[in-house]
């Protein structure tokens, strides 16, 4: 089925029926824009000048939905009306629908017909001048200028404020929609950022507790148990600490709301000896000189995760620390002996791997972690952690 054409919008339906009323009160009265005697009149008489009124009005109503054929129509309707005595309504309706063109048109049409009215009305100036000679030749020209480029001018110049109105509520609709965006982006890094360092400051202590109270509990032996409470206690009341002080920055009126110290490679030495504490056997050999900070916190909680792993999931046997700068890059390696087995000594949740990863990616480095041979056979196989953190300028300025 064809489509419906459609139907005319009510203001044009309003302006169709005033013009086309105002046009019949002026024939009543038998006025026209032009004397009977004019040369210009070829069809005297009140009854030639209603087909170009009712055809103009008709145009009136398509003077949104098809404005290039109402300008058409109405532009022949107007001709044919000039060799009657006119009608002034004719005339105005003519003017609407040169406005409603190129409002309304396509914006090909916009462009062009202001500057065809434009010349036709410096034509509409000259050419009679040139030909008559007389200043009322001039007359024509300003006719053309207010029925046709008058109106022409006036509907480019509201198109193009409409469309700057929507052009500008077009670009702040984009503005909100990427600052939620944005905001959403913020949000879920923030988060990120929070599960990595509860994990990491947290886990430690929670792992070895775990532990610790797992052996307490498993062995009847004093001296065991008040060694594995003690080992409890302070890692207790550590990862109490710790979890204080990210209440508090995380809470608006309460707690210690200022971080404290960044934890720095300085640091690693008391980390080691804290794994030790918990029963791993680590041995440490660092080499580094001046590191940016957001790499030391990477590497540091890098290989804090990796020794609560090995506490967790290691077998017996030495686990080592192997820390180097190069020329553009820290290096890190930690290597704890592996026996294959699934089943942890301690829960967990299988974030840390994930973590670690996050914080290389953030400084555009690389990650990798998984089980290799050991270099003696009869020592069974390794886990080993491996990480490479850029020490260039986009780097250090990622996670700042």
């Amino acid at each position: 089925m064809a489509p419906r054409p459609p139907r005319p919008h009510r203001f044009d339906v309003w302006a169709a029926l005033a013009g086309l009323l105002g046009g019949l009160l002026l024939w009543g009265f038998g006025l026209g824009v032009r004397r009977a005697d004019d040369p210009i009149v070829l069809l005297d008489g009140p009854w030639p000048l209603l087909l170009p009124l009712f055809v103009m009005a008709g145009c009136e109503l398509l003077r949104r939905s098809a404005p290039r054929t109402a300008l058409l129509v109405g532009t022949l309707a107007l001709a044919a009306d000039t060799l009657t005595r006119g009608s002034i309504a004719t005339i105005v309706m003519y003017t609407d629908l040169m406005y409603a063109a190129v409002l309304y048109g396509p914006p090909r049409s916009a462009r062009r017909i202001p500057r065809i009215t434009g010349l036709l009305s410096v034509a509409g100036v000259l050419v009679p001048y040139a030909v008559w000679r007389v200043p009322e030749a001039l007359l024509i020209g300003f006719a053309v200028g207010v029925i046709a480029f008058g109106p022409a001018s006036t509907g480019l110049i509201v198109r193009n404020h409409r469309d700057a109105a929507e052009a500008a509520r077009l670009r702040a609709e984009q503005t909100a929609l990427l600052a939620e965006t944005d905001r959403t982006q913020a949000v879920a890094a923030e988060r990120s950022r929070m599960a990595r360092e509860l994990h990491d400051v947290v886990a430690n202590h929670l792992s070895a507790i775990a532990i610790h109270s797992t052996a307490a509990l498993s062995l009847d032996d004093p001296g065991t148990s008040k060694e594995a409470l003690t080992v409890i206690r302070e890692n207790s009341v550590q990862g109490l600490s710790e979890m204080r002080r990210l209440i508090g920055i995380l809470r608006d009126g309460a707690g210690d709301r200022e971080p404290a110290a960044t934890p720095t490679l300085d640091g690693l030495g008391a980390l080691v000896e804290g794994a030790r504490a918990n029963g791993l056997d680590v041995t440490l050999d660092a080499a580094y000189g001046s590191v940016p900070a957001p790499v030391e916190l990477a590497a540091y909680r890098i290989v804090q995760e990796s020794l609560t792993n090995a506490l967790k999931h290691a077998a017996p046997g030495e686990v080592t620390v192997w820390l180097r700068e190069r020329d553009d890059a820290l290096e890190l390696r930690v290597t704890s002996p592996h026996d294959g087995r699934d089943a942890p000594r301690a829960p967990g949740s299988g974030a840390g791997l994930v973590g670690m990863r996050e914080r290389a990616a953030l400084l555009h480095g690389t990650f990798d972690a998984g089980p290799a041979d050991a270099p003696d056979p009869a020592d069974g196989g390794l886990w080993v952690v491996r990480a490479s953190l850029p020490l260039t300028d986009t780097a250090r300025g990622e996670i700042r």
